[in-house]
């Protein structure tokens, strides 16, 4: 049995199903640790590298037709290493950081085992569709380290699109691939910025912000229709909004009764 109103969800990969941040920071310091024991660097010198690479990955501005994004982030740690030790550029001491990083990193990306349960069930009743930003062949290598694509009717890559979330165009491409329109889906992400802005963008029924946490930023905008600590409680969300919606339906249906019979009455008094 399905939910009322709502066909397909939509989810997002990074930090809503798998914990990147957390197999980040395990990355980080397996090559903090080979940086010290191997490289002779200080701790300090190994900490300074990998927070420079951390701030250059997130200004990262990647176009996939002038550089590969292998040679880009070697590029990043090659940069970081020069930075803080001086002395002429080392690029295999740099490949040697970002393969480590990049290994281990999709080593830890992991969908957990109640994860996988709750797709499995939740896919019994609506269709699931995963809607990644960022690098095809980074967010391809990540899903295929997670092996999260049976549990899919659709995967889609923002940097296999024209535009990435959140632009309403790639959403209304979801749809199609699906089968249904904006307003039969829910959109599930840990994202303001572009999960939750995305939805609101291209008409979805509603948005679904992952907030770990659960502490409000001051004027939180966009404002998503919901907010949980964890995907593992949209289950019970979506229930939640079913039985609202039946609740509504019966409303408007006893406000169709009364007008009815309200009509007869006054069809009766005519005659």
């Amino acid at each position: 049995m399905g939910l009322q109103g709502v066909r397909a969800v939509f989810f997002d990969l990074d930090n809503t199903l798998v914990d990147t941040a957390a197999a980040g920071r395990r990355a980080i310091e397996e090559v903090i640790n080979i940086l010290q024991s191997k490289h002779h660097c200080d701790e300090g010198e190994a900490h300074m590298i990998c927070d420079k690479v951390q701030e250059k990955l997130l200004k990262e501005c990647h176009d996939p037709a002038k550089v590969c994004i292998t040679d880009l982030r070697i590029s990043h740690w090659e940069e970081a290493i020069q930075e803080t030790k001086g002395g002429e550029a080392n690029r295999n001491l740099a490949a040697e950081c970002y393969f480590l990083w990049k290994t281990t990193r999709l080593q830890h990306l992991t969908l957990t085992e109640d994860t996988r349960s709750m797709l499995t069930e939740l896919r019994k009743i609506v269709r699931l569709l995963l809607l990644t930003n960022g690098d095809k062949q980074t967010q391809r290598e990540k899903i295929e380290a997670c092996a999260c694509q049976p549990y899919f009717d659709a995967i889609v890559v923002g940097g296999e699109q024209k535009e990435e979330k959140p632009a309403p165009s790639i959403f209304h491409h979801c749809c199609d691939l699906l089968g249904v329109q904006p307003w039969d889906c829910v959109m599930v992400g840990d994202s303001l910025d572009t999960d939750i802005q995305g939805g609101l963008n291209a008409g979805l029924k509603a948005t679904v912000w992952i907030n770990k946490t659960m502490t409000m930023p001051v004027n939180t905008s966009p404002v998503p229709h919901y907010i949980i600590s964890s995907v593992l409680d949209l289950p019970a969300l979506l229930q939640n909004m079913d039985h609202k919606m039946n609740a509504s339906l019966e409303t408007d249906k006893m406000v169709s009764i009364n007008d009815v019979h309200d009509s007869a009455n006054i069809e009766s008094k005519k005659c």
